[in-house]
């Protein structure tokens, strides 16, 4: 495990200290968990977008056309 220095806003880190106490958890693990959900997000952007350049327009809309035209049911619609 490797240790960061890192300095924060004063604002920032009171923000980090009150979220820290209502979750019942460390600063530390509360910046931990978040960096993971940011770097989870950042390279899931990345993996969609390489598989959107692999994507063809014909075959969505040959995939598009299987689906039944129907209406949908009423808890499903906007």
């Amino acid at each position: 495990m490797s240790t960061v220095s890192i300095r924060l806003p004063d604002s920032l880190h009171d923000t980090v200290r009150e979220l820290s106490k209502k979750e019942h958890v460390s600063i530390n693990q509360l910046i931990t968990t978040a960096l993971a959900e940011k770097i989870s997000a950042l390279m899931t952007e990345d993996y969609l977008a390489k598989r959107a350049k692999r994507g063809k327009r014909s075959k969505f809309e040959k995939a598009m056309s299987k689906v039944a035209d129907i209406e949908p049911e009423s808890r499903d619609r906007i």
